[in-house]
Parts: structure tokens; C-alpha cells; sequence
């Protein structure tokens, strides 16, 4: 990993400015959705086929959004090798918020306690599923501008999305993300194309603070975001067009390598790749439609905005999408098929689970597009070109190794039957912002290097303790290996002493 001394040079921008690094974590136990259609008693094939879920991961008591954080932002720092001092600013972005005043950022800041480094950037930003979007262009900015000082930024994502009982359910789920953030990186965020829509409305929403759960009108949501992917590619493609070479195609999903999307469940991505189709199709010229969108013809009068619930329309696109979708999308599903909905790491849990399936050659050269949504509404399309330099040691094989064992990660969690998950969400429900409190969950089961919560006093002054890590340093969280109960663990005390 190379190191910034302090104080950007003064030749010029920093170059290649992106994602170094990523590290992912999400809960050790997961319930299966075919099992939880029979608990639910609801049509076989409603929640596997209908939203293409497979599994669900979530969380005991014994985790909040703050030891999700501390997991994932530890395990990126030790993985890289990175020092706390090298990093000057940090970002997190989550919805899942249990103060109206503390970031979850201060609370990370305790990580860097030993360093010594107090002077660090940023914030948390909030806006649904959109604030690890934000936090990420922020950072990108940062190290763009007159402000940078050299050092590196890293950006947290995190959330628990948990739903009342009902059809909203199983599209729950939960994680973070952490990335590294600085110049010569191996996926480069493109200067210039980047879109955005952001606009008012109440699709998806959380109004009660003493719950846990969304007020969701979910036809709405759905139109929502759909729009908004229209608006985004739009300007996507006229941005793209106009900075494009004399020679170079004009922007259609033909020019992405890969085609990426917030996932509030898979098949809402899969109908998504297809309305990028469709936008496609109604740019397309007259004489290329019926050699590239052969009998869908009939369909060249539509607008878009009548099409949002147009069976026909999207059953079409579906299928004259399919080997695009097969091809550029499905391989980052792994992480949203298993886990479920994680919200504002959502979309880079879906960029994990792209790394997961290439090698450094396939990756090398890529050019990845984006799709970020948060509702209420925020939304940006933006992309990523990936490094040509193979070479190992280098920091493009280094992202991808970290990332080669993510599908053994997932198979090692422990599988929950419906009745205990419906027991831990309700748990969850009856002890939220509860204080003064002890979670009653089982610590032996989480991941080796995992924060957990030991306690919230009388004053919801929340303490957390660690896991120990394996006896390999570079080892990820995700194995099936036992732990030794009796080893000690360093421990954070937030505001209070540490239980």
C-alpha cells in the first residue's frame, strides 16, 4: 500500500482518485427464505422467485450500527495495514440511527485513540439507502480538492434493515462496508460522470423514532426509483456523450463492462438492468431497432413514465435483457441473494460481490456503472474504470484477493430456523432504546473479531467488546473455526466505564 506523507503535492490533481481498498461484513446467522415462505405461510416461491431472495442475514441484541462499524472499519485497517494517522478524513453513511445527536462517526473515533490522531474529516449523513453514496463523493471530493492534506479517507457504511411482520419482512437484512479512499487507486470513480435526481417524496420513511421500522408505500417506492434511474441514466448518457472521443461509441449498456444497482431485493435489479434496456431502445435510431431489439418494435410509441407498471413492457425487456443481465449484473447479486437489503452498503456490497467473481485479468480494464438510491428521494449514477496493472503485490490484485473467499464467508454463517429468527426480531422490537439494558444473545456464534454490545446503562450509554481475531492477522471474519471463550478482549466503553 503506498503512503502519503502530509501535504498534497502541488503539481496538478491527484490522480486516479477512487476505491483502494473494501472490506464487507455482515451478520454470522441467516435465515432461509424458502423456509421462511412456509413459516409465513405465503405461496411457495413468493419470496425466492417473487424477489429473488435466497437468504436473509440479520442481527442479534448483541449488535447495533455501532459495532457493525467498529467490525468492518477494524478489519479494514488491519487487513491493509494501514495506520489510523494516515487517514484524515472519515465518512459514514447509515439510516439506522439510535441517537439523534452522536454520529457514529465519534464512536469509530476511538479506534484511533492509541494513534494519537484526532484531525480527521467528516461526518454521518443520512438520507435512506443513499448516505454511503454521499459519503463516498465526499471523500472522492476531498481528496480532489485544495483540502487535502495527503492522507488517505475511508468511508463506513452501515445499517440494520429490519421490517414488521408482514410481506415487508424478507426484504430485510444487514451489513457494512469500509473503503479506502485515495489517488493511484484500482477503481477509479470517472471525473464528470456522475448524475444525480433528487427530489420530495414519501416513499419509504421513518417517521416514529421509538421503532425500528420504515412507513413504506411500496408501489410508490418502486416508481420511484425507477424514475429516478431514468433521470440518472439520461443525464449519465448526455454527460457521457459529450466528453467521449470522436471514435468512441455513444453511451448505451453495450459500453459497461458491468451495470450495478442499489438492491432492495434482486428482482427489483433485474427488472432495473431491463429499464436500462428500454431506455436504450427508445434512444436507439429507427434502423438499428429491429436488429437489436428484434419484435419490439410495437413498443417504439412508449414513454417512460407510463411504462413504470406496464406488464407487457417490462415482460418484454426482461427477456430481451436476459444475457446482458446474465453477463454484467447477476455475478454482484451474490452478496444482496444471501444477505438481504443492507441499505446504504447495499450497492457496494454488490461491487464485493463483482470482485468476488473475477480474477485480476478479467477485472483489469473495466468499465463498471452505478446505481445508487436512497428514498425521500436521493439518487446518482456514476462509474467506475478499473486499473490495468496486473501485477501482483500491486493494489489491484490485492483488492481482489481480499474479496476471493467472499462466497466461503457467507456459506460459514449459522443458519437460524423462522420461529428463532421471528423470536430474535422480536427481541429486537420489545428491547429497542431500551435502558438501562443487557443483551441476552449468543456472543459464541458471531464472527472471530466481531464487536458486539455488552450493555446500555441508565443514561443509553452503549459499551462494546471484541472478539478475539484468528491467530492469523490477515484472516477475514466468516470461518467455521471455534473460539476460545476464555481469551481476553479489548473492550470500548462508550461514555461510562466498559461492564
Amino acid at each position: 500500500m503506498p503512503s502519503f506523507k502530509s501535504g498534497m503535492q502541488a503539481q496538478g490533481w491527484p490522480q486516479d482518485v477512487g476505491i483502494i481498498a473494501l472490506e464487507i461484513y455482515f451478520p454470522s446467522q441467516y435465515v432461509e427464505q424458502h423456509e421462511l415462505e412456509e413459516f409465513d405461510a405465503v405461496s411457495q416461491g413468493k419470496y425466492t422467485i417473487g424477489l429473488g431472495q435466497t437468504r436473509m442475514g440479520f442481527c442479534s441484541d448483541r449488535e447495533d450500527i455501532n459495532s457493525l462499524c467498529l467490525t468492518v472499519l477494524s478489519r479494514l485497517m488491519e487487513r491493509t495495514g494501514i495506520g489510523y494517522e494516515n487517514i484524515g478524513r472519515l465518512e459514514v453513511g447509515t439510516e439506522t440511527i439510535i441517537d439523534k445527536s452522536k454520529s457514529v462517526k465519534t464512536v469509530l473515533m476511538q479506534l484511533f485513540e492509541d494513534s494519537g490522531n484526532t484531525d480527521v474529516e467528516g461526518i454521518d449523513t443520512t438520507n435512506a439507502c443513499y448516505g454511503g453514496t454521499a459519503a463516498l463523493i465526499n471523500a472522492v471530493n476531498w481528496v480532489e480538492s485544495s483540502s487535502w492534506d495527503g492522507r488517505y479517507a475511508v468511508v463506513v457504511a452501515g445499517d440494520i434493515a429490519v421490517y414488521a411482520k408482514g410481506a415487508a419482512r424478507p426484504t430485510g437484512g444487514a451489513g457494512a462496508v469500509a473503503l479506502l479512499i485515495g489517488p493511484h487507486a484500482p477503481l477509479v470513480l470517472e471525473r464528470g460522470l456522475r448524475s444525480s435526481h433528487m427530489c420530495h417524496a414519501y416513499d419509504f420513511y421513518k417517521p416514529d423514532l421509538s421503532s425500528e421500522y420504515p412507513t413504506v408505500d411500496g408501489k410508490l417506492s418502486i416508481q420511484c426509483y425507477l424514475s429516478a434511474l431514468d433521470s440518472c441514466y439520461a443525464t449519465y448518457c448526455r454527460k457521457s456523450d459529450v466528453t467521449k472521443s470522436a471514435s468512441a461509441s455513444s453511451m448505451s449498456l453495450e459500453v459497461l463492462d458491468a451495470m450495478l444497482f442499489h438492491s432492495p431485493y434482486c428482482k427489483l435489479v433485474q427488472k432495473s438492468l431491463a429499464r436500462l434496456a428500454l431506455n436504450d431502445f427508445l434512444r436507439a435510431s429507427p434502423d438499428s431497432v429491429s436488429t437489436k431489439y428484434p419484435g419490439l418494435e410495437a413498443f417504439r410509441e412508449k414513454r417512460l413514465e407510463d411504462t413504470y407498471f406496464d406488464r407487457d413492457v417490462e415482460k418484454a425487456f426482461m427477456a430481451n435483457s436476459m444475457p446482458t443481465f446474465e453477463a454484467k449484473t447477476k455475478p454482484s447479486l451474490l452478496v444482496a441473494t444471501q444477505v438481504g437489503n443492507m441499505y446504504t452498503p447495499s450497492l457496494y456490497g454488490s461491487l464485493a460481490g463483482l470482485i468476488s467473481s473475477h480474477t485480476v485479468s478479467s477485472l483489469a480494464g473495466k468499465k463498471i456503472g452505478l446505481f445508487s438510491y436512497g428514498s425521500g428521494l436521493a439518487a446518482t449514477m456514476f462509474s467506475i474504470k478499473v486499473s490495468t496493472d496486473t501485477s501482483p503485490g500491486m493494489p489491484l490484485a490485492k483488492l481482489v484477493t481480499s474479496m476471493a473467499n467472499l462466497r466461503d464467508r457467507l456459506e460459514s454463517r449459522v443458519k437460524v430456523n423462522p420461529q428463532a429468527f421471528a423470536q430474535i426480531m422480536q427481541l429486537r422490537e420489545d428491547t429497542h432504546h431500551k435502558a438501562p439494558y443487557v443483551p441476552v444473545g449468543d456472543v459464541s456464534i458471531l464472527f472471530p473479531g466481531t464487536w458486539y454490545l455488552t450493555g446500555v446503562d441508565d443514561k443509553h450509554r452503549r459499551q462494546y467488546e471484541r472478539l478475539p481475531l484468528l491467530p492469523s492477522s490477515n484472516a477475514h471474519p466468516g470461518t467455521s473455526q471455534i473460539l476460545n471463550k476464555e481469551a481476553p478482549v479489548p473492550s470500548l466503553a462508550i461514555g461510562a466505564a466498559t461492564i
